[in-house]
């Protein structure tokens, strides 16, 4: 049984997986501090200083000054500012996903298009041609 977890472990699929998940949290940080440190005052210019992670209402009522005060007051709150960056966050790694993607297949199709111009490159005389030049040689 051990001796079929580590082939499990082993196989690529699974390693391949681990990778990606480890880079994929890894860029989950860069990607978050690309919305908040560069984005969203960007945003906040075109909107008039206003910041969306700061966007909240709270549902019983109250007046609080901030996300989190509502939050360590118990309040119930439609944190809208929260829910925006969560898709802006989104739309930009589906970006860069796609992104990537596309430069993984066009690099793909180049490696299949130089596989498919050697094999249609005329192969030259096969061993068995050369044996017979030199046969028909040694006769004359």
């Amino acid at each position: 049984m051990i001796n079929e977890f580590k082939d499990f472990i082993a196989t690529g699929n699974v390693m391949d997986m681990a990778v990606g998940i480890i880079i994929g949290a890894a860029f989950t940080a860069i990607v978050t501090s690309l919305v908040g440190d560069l984005i969203n005052p960007i945003i906040a210019l075109f909107t008039g200083g206003i910041d969306f992670s700061g966007w909240f209402y709270a549902m019983d009522g109250g007046d609080y000054a901030s996300l989190a005060a509502a939050k360590d007051a118990g309040a119930p709150v439609f944190a809208i500012g929260s829910f925006i960056m969560a898709i802006i966050n989104f739309l930009i790694i589906a970006f860069v996903v796609f992104m990537l993607v596309k430069m993984v297949n066009r690099v793909k199709e180049a490696s299949v298009k130089k596989e498919a111009e050697a094999a249609a490159a005329p192969a030259g005389p096969s061993e068995l041609d050369v044996l017979l030049e030199i046969r028909d040689a040694l006769k004359k």
